[in-house]
């Protein structure tokens, strides 16, 4: 039998979880595998998302090895998983509190993958009609067109699914506690992801979902539901933030500045105008950045 196609669809302990392409019969569709000792010694790791073959299939055992780890179309880091398409950021309006800093941090995480990044509101059924229309709009500003949810009222779900639809993996990432499990849940009741409640005093949730695991929406489609963190890093170059801020990016395009390098803090014959939102965060992180590059003393 010739080796299997397949895509990892979860990691457990050193096993892999592998979704077969096609199943022959007789095969089961889902297999355990391990891998073989020469990916090992090639340093050839292997994650959630990965395109792989499989050999030495054990029907009755619904065991395999993976044998062969395909070139990856995309790669997102943190959380680690391969060959996404998509990359959904998750931000609640409330328990826990919007923190536009946060949602800032982890949608420059999301741009630097350079996917299709879209924003999920969720929780919207805590505010009102009003308040819904103010965020929508304020995140316009941001260059984004948010997707308001609540997995109480089942507000968004059909949208979400219409968006998840036009992709092939798509990834949901977010702080901890903000509902993605629940919208998960709520779009695919079978799944029964565990859901947590957010800390009163800190405003964090609990990290309910441990691992990276793909499940289907529909054959050909698949969403990953991951860990919730609170500090999404940084680009370590200066010079790629501009481009990861939407509103930034648009203005450049427009208006481009005349000086290749320059970091748009205000410098004389500066094309960028500053009077938008995040312009003062823009500001803090290349200050933060410039700060982390700095030797410490010793060196």
């Amino acid at each position: 039998m010739s080796a299997l196609p397949g895509t990892v669809v979860a990691l457990q302990a050193n096993y892999l979880e592998v979704e077969l392409d096609a199943a022959p019969r007789g095969i089961p569709r889902r297999l355990l595998c391990t891998r073989r000792t020469r990916l090992n010694h090639q340093g050839a790791a292997v994650y959630v998302g990965d395109r792989v073959h499989l050999e030495a299939v054990d029907a009755q055992q619904a065991r395999a090895v993976v044998s062969g780890v395909d070139p990856r179309s995309s790669w997102l880091s943190r959380p680690p998983v391969a060959n996404v398409t998509s990359v959904l950021v998750a931000l609640a309006v409330d328990q826990p509190n919007f923190d536009p800093d946060q949602a800032s941090r982890f949608l420059l995480t999301a741009e630097r993958t350079g996917l299709s990044v879209q924003l999920l509101l969720t929780k919207c059924d805590l505010i009102s009609c009003e308040q819904q229309e103010e965020y929508r709009v304020r995140l316009g500003g941001w260059g984004y067109e948010p997707l308001l949810l609540s997995s109480q009222t089942g507000e968004g779900i059909s949208a979400l699914k219409e968006r998840l639809l036009r992709t092939s993996l798509s990834v949901v990432c977010g702080p901890s506690g903000v509902g993605k499990s629940s919208a998960l849940n709520r779009l695919m009741p079978q799944l029964s992801l565990r859901v947590g409640s957010v800390s009163g005093r800190l405003q964090r949730g609990r990290h309910t979902t441990r691992h990276v695991e793909l499940f289907p929406l529909v054959d050909g489609v698949r969403v990953a539901d991951t860990p919730g963190f609170n500090r999404p890093d940084l680009p370590d170059d200066p010079r790629e933030l501009a481009l990861l801020f939407p509103e930034l990016r648009q203005q450049l395009q427009e208006w481009p500045c005349r000086f290749r390098d320059c970091l748009h803090r205000g410098e004389p014959g500066c094309g960028v105008q500053t009077d938008w939102e995040r312009y003062s965060f823009y500001l803090r992180t290349l200050e933060a950045m410039a700060g982390s590059s700095r030797p410490s003393r010793g060196d």
